[in-house]
């Protein structure tokens, strides 16, 4: 199959445009490999050299944009240390999700603009890997161990504490009317004062916070890594 460097040559990037543009327009359902190769005036045997099917294609398309929020993350981490605390981290990650359409679409379970697409099993492994409430449990013994968070807790009840939580979020902004009339003017506030008070008072040193950042680093390389793998031998 195509090499991640030939798919990432002008041609593959003008095909990977064409396909966002056009489910983003229209769905999944609505969009098919010879539009896409008409749009992006190459032959329809072009989108085949780099990738074996219109599945393979678009599920390519989604993890670029899960890529996308953790190359802004790990930006993020890198300039500030200060970045990796979990009131800030959570909210930013959160954010990232909903800015990006194929992320949100994935995290909600859009199926008017992924149809089947959204249960394909590298979709579901998108979100597993890089999927924002994913990270969190990433980074969740992290904290426990600097002291960015409660550690009287059991790990896993913790995590899926704060999976709820951040999912919750994630639904309420995509699906306004989840709660009736009750808005708030600082949703992402809300949700930092929310996982602090889930995850208790954030005590870390400079030099707990500094490793933190960095550990945080490794470990969303190592997810980045894994991903990149897999549009590699698409």
């Amino acid at each position: 199959m195509a090499a991640l460097v030939e798919q990432d040559s002008a041609k593959a990037a003008r095909i990977l445009t064409v396909a966002r543009e056009l489910v983003l327009k229209r769905g999944v359902k609505g969009v098919t490999v010879a539009e896409i190769a008409e749009k992006a005036h190459v032959g329809k045997g072009t989108v085949y050299l780099y990738w074996g099917t219109k599945e393979d294609l678009l599920v390519g398309l989604f993890a670029r944009e899960f890529l996308a929020v953790v190359d802004g993350t790990i930006d993020a981490l890198t300039a500030d240390p200060d970045a990796a605390r979990p009131h800030r981290l959570c909210p930013q990650l959160a954010r990232n999700g909903l800015e990006r359409p194929f992320v949100r679409a994935l995290q909600t379970g859009d199926s008017d603009l992924l149809g089947v697409l959204t249960q394909h099993p590298r979709s579901t492994e998108l979100i597993h890997q890089l999927g924002p409430a994913a990270l969190m449990y990433t980074v969740l013994p992290v904290w426990r161990q600097h002291r960015l968070a409660r550690a009287d807790w059991p790990l896993d009840e913790q995590a899926y504490a704060l999976q709820a939580l951040m999912t919750g979020f994630v639904q309420n902004a995509t699906r306004a009317h989840t709660l009736g009339s009750i808005t708030v003017d600082t949703p992402d506030a809300v949700m930092a004062a929310s996982v602090t008070a889930l995850l208790g008072p954030e005590e870390a040193t400079a030099s707990g916070l500094r490793a933190t950042a960095d550990e945080g680093l490794r470990l969303l390389g190592h997810r980045r890594e894994l991903v990149l793998a897999t549009i590699a031998t698409e």
